[in-house]
């Protein structure tokens, strides 16, 4: 398992994310205080606090380097 804080504070980057995130075989949970959500879940990541940081936390996915890189924009 590999964890990321990420911001998804515009619409935008929530789109952006969302497209990204879904290209990737794998386990991704978005964690905000005491509520954790499927990453791949646009109506769930909206249901967040996103005036502050997430934890991404990523589990079973082959492709992580790739996925790291994609993610910078959010760190």
């Amino acid at each position: 398992m590999k964890s990321f804080n990420i911001l998804l504070d515009t619409v935008d980057k929530i789109k952006d994310f969302s497209s990204i995130i879904n290209k990737f075989d794998g386990d991704f949970d978005l964690i905000s205080d005491d509520y954790i959500i499927d990453a791949k879940s646009i109506m769930g990541i909206f249901s967040l606090n996103l005036t502050k940081p997430l934890k991404l936390e990523v589990n079973n996915t082959s492709n992580i380097e790739e996925l790291e890189i994609l993610l910078k924009k959010f760190m």
